[in-house]
């Protein structure tokens, strides 16, 4: 099983080329899940007033939910124990969605797939680009 960071999850669903070879191989050889705090995310980005900072967004997290489950990417919960893990972490990158998300790979013991530079500061995740 592997964990998808946010941006990994839009770039499957946009087909954008962007991922790396042991990126594609780890997601087509594995169990995928995605945090529903990369929803959550998308969703508040995609609701920012800046333009620079807004996520352009043409469907509904509806429809991403919908199309996680038809690609059979499962959506993980946010549990007690991954907002202890958080508590933990070492303030290499302050981004709260991706302290989560580190958390939550580090709790489940399974691979992170990002190219989010501050988290490749953490050794206590296990990380795939």
């Amino acid at each position: 099983m592997v964990l998808i960071d946010t941006h990994v999850l839009l770039w499957i669903f946009s087909d954008s080329g962007r991922l790396t070879t042991s990126a594609r191989n780890a997601i087509s050889g594995n169990a995928v899940c995605v945090s529903i705090a990369s929803l959550w995310e998308i969703a508040i980005k995609a609701s920012l007033k800046r333009e620079d900072k807004r996520l352009e967004l043409k469907e509904s997290i509806q429809k991403i939910a919908e199309t996680c489950r038809a690609q059979e990417i499962d959506i993980i919960p946010i549990s007690p124990n991954d907002c202890q893990r958080i508590r933990t972490l070492p303030h290499h990158h302050e981004d709260p969605f991706d302290r989560l998300i580190m958390a939550q790979a580090i709790e489940r013991d399974i691979p992170l797939i990002t190219k989010d530079e501050n988290i490749w500061k953490y050794q206590e995740v296990e990380k795939i680009w």
